[in-house]
């Protein structure tokens, strides 16, 4: 049996035509690059983003056919507007002629392309992302324990882990396994603590390296999102990788994401690069719910005395300065440390110690920004 190869798979997806395409998806430059791991073969094909539900069907026939390759254990294939510079798009469907009463005036603005929209996820009510300029200010952390608290404050709540490069949920929340996948290619959500959870980390081994680029970074994150079993939810929470890449712009650009939360360390550092996130999010429209201050001071378990290792207040002031909320504080403590080590975060494991009171208010917070920017007037949350 010959090895499975991208050559192989290149070759196969040759025999791919479109409807009304002159030529194979490869030969027009349609295919991102292909990439193995595990038996499983991620790539996207490119289209115009205004035929992108129409050439759904050249989709599901290029998945069929890798499937069929022999080695092949699984495929993920998806539809993405991005393309290679230099390849050759698939045509946009002919429009038909002006009419001729219409004498060459234009009855709208001029468009320099086909409008992006970002098409809701059904059943779930809002989608909020936890994202940070740079990595090690503790936003995973931050992320599962939001969930939980917001779980833990009545919501239906089910969390993403949209860091393809570094998944930290089936560590954080002590999951184990890979999700099952029903009729439709349908994945059910892996579940602990009554929150439903999709992460790369299900799917490839954990010292796995992933050495993707953008294109199939996109594809990854959007059957992450669209091709699992939500079912009803009143919130995802997004863990998003550190930074402004790839990954970010494709949440920020095509999912209807409800706001953001921006983790941030206290030192001046942190908050530059925090500001980078928050310049991201303005620019594609999507309104920051607040900043949480993580780390921001150690309390000695021997003594109680607090120390500001990192300083302290700057997220504050900066949420101040640029005039979004401050969401809270959270502490440098070991019980966080170690329990989100254990797979057992603080929320769940001390849900009536002062870090998980911590985490409910933020959670109580942020959801009120949701609610306040939906129009609708936010629920009472009970603490029992």
């Amino acid at each position: 049996m010959a090895e499975l190869s991208r050559d192989r798979v290149i070759e196969a997806l040759k025999g791919i035509r479109g409807p009304d395409l002159d030529g194979n998806i490869v030969d027009l430059g349609m295919v991102s690059d292909v990439f193995i791991s595990d038996g499983k073969v991620y790539f996207s094909i490119n289209v115009p983003a205004e035929r992108a539900q129409e050439l759904e069907p050249l989709r599901q026939a290029a998945e069929r056919t890798v499937k069929a390759l022999p080695g092949v254990n699984g495929a993920v294939v998806s539809l993405t507007a991005e393309r290679k510079q230099g390849s050759t798009p698939a045509p946009p469907r002919p429009q038909p002629a002006a009419p001729a009463h219409s004498h060459g005036h234009s009855h709208g603005p001029a468009q320099s392309g086909p409008q992006r929209t970002k098409a809701g996820v059904p059943g779930i009510d809002a989608i909020i992302a936890v994202a940070s300029g740079k990595g090690g200010v503790g936003k995973s952390t931050t992320a599962v324990n939001l969930a939980l608290a917001m779980k833990a404050n009545g919501l239906r709540v089910g969390i993403l882990d949209a860091d393809v490069y570094g998944p930290s949920m089936p560590r954080l929340l002590g999951i184990t396994g890979r999700p099952q996948q029903i009729e439709n290619r349908i994945i059910v959500p892996m579940e602990n603590y009554g929150i439903k959870v999709m992460s790369m980390g299900f799917l490839v081994d954990e010292g796995t390296a992933m050495i993707w680029r953008g294109p199939m970074v996109q594809s990854a994150l959007m059957q992450m999102l669209r091709e699992v079993a939500w079912g009803d939810l009143d919130v995802l929470v997004v863990d998003m990788p550190p930074g402004t890449g790839d990954a970010q712009l494709t949440m920020a650009q095509q999912v209807p994401l409800s706001g953001a939360v921006i983790v941030s360390t206290p030192q001046d550092l942190a908050l530059i690069d925090a500001r980078k996130g928050l310049n991201m999010f303005n620019k594609v429209e999507v309104p920051v719910l607040g900043i949480v201050e993580n780390m921001s001071y150690f309390i000695a378990p021997d003594t109680g005395n607090r120390y500001d290792i990192f300083g302290h207040g700057g997220a504050r002031a900066e949420a101040e300065k640029i005039g979004v909320p401050f969401l809270g504080e959270v502490p440098l403590t070991i019980s966080i440390r170690e329990t989100s080590d254990a797979g057992t975060p603080v929320v769940v494991s001390e849900p009536d110690g002062p870090q998980a009171k911590i985490y409910r208010d933020i959670a109580t917070k942020a959801w009120e920004q949701v609610k306040a920017r939906s129009g609708r007037a936010a629920p009472a949350i009970v603490f029992e």
